[in-house]
């Protein structure tokens, strides 16, 4: 359930951060082993996409819950829960041919920055 936060938690809410958690009842668009591409998003405001990324395919090996989307949230477009994943890069996929074989890059990523390869 999402909370509004108050005039009055605002002290606390200071104090020790608003967890982005929620607990809602959204199904999961992925599951651990599913191999997504990250979506080439080029929005004019900012978000939490990292660049080096976008158009490249990894593998999802966790999923940590539904949180709330902080693209839509930070513009006051509300919460759009959704689930947070760990993806899988290799070194390779990322960086091309300086990548070292052996090496992953992991990234945590909303459902909505990916599709299924």
């Amino acid at each position: 359930m999402i909370t509004k936060v108050t005039v009055e938690m605002m002290p606390i809410v200071l104090a020790t951060g608003d967890p982005a958690r929620v607990d809602e009842p959204i199904p999961a668009k992925f599951k651990e082993g599913d191999k997504v591409v990250v979506l080439e998003v080029n929005a004019p405001t900012h978000n939490r996409l990292p660049s080096y990324i976008k158009g490249k395919v990894g593998t999802v090996t966790f999923d940590h819950g539904v949180f709330v989307f902080p693209d839509t949230s930070a513009h006051r477009k509300g919460p759009k829960p959704q689930h947070v994943y760990t993806v899988t890069f290799t070194a390779q996929e990322v960086w091309g041919d300086a990548g070292h074989p052996s090496d992953r890059l992991y990234a945590d990523i909303w459902d909505d920055y990916m599709r299924h390869a």
